[in-house]
């Protein structure tokens, strides 16, 4: 594996470490979310740089994932991935600007968040070993 893959996916781990100190926290439900959003973000900046020769920098899960999907070996939610990049963009501003479209996330949408973004990591992590047996 490449030193950046690796480091990617050591950043993806700090982001779902802060997830699992704050996922009860209803107040945080958002940092929650940010957190899951980042976390498979740098998943697939991972599996970019193993595989894709110049992948461009950008934030958008989807574009991501175009760039990737034919060197997964793992289903990925297209429908979470979505909410996800609403939930980046939602949080970049207070107030109007950026609540997602029905509002702060509850603990059970951040908790359903964060388990998308620990089984991409799982899942990316394992894919990425197996690569280089």
């Amino acid at each position: 594996m490449k030193v950046i893959t690796q480091q990617w996916l050591d950043f993806a781990k700090t982001d779902l470490l802060n997830c699992e100190l704050i996922i009860n926290e209803d107040f945080l439900s958002n940092i929650v979310a940010f957190h899951s959003q980042q976390a498979v973000e740098k998943c697939l900046k991972a599996i970019a740089e193993e595989f894709v020769p110049k992948t461009e920098r950008i934030h958008n899960l989807f574009k991501l994932y175009t760039f990737i999907e034919s060197f997964l070996d793992f289903e990925v939610d297209l429908n979470m991935l979505e909410l996800l990049d609403k939930v980046y963009l939602a949080s970049r501003y207070p107030g109007e600007m950026g609540l997602m479209p029905d509002g702060k996330p509850t603990i059970k949408d951040a908790k359903e968040m964060f388990e998308f973004a620990k089984y991409v990591f799982i899942q990316t992590s394992q894919m990425l070993q197996k690569n280089n047996r």
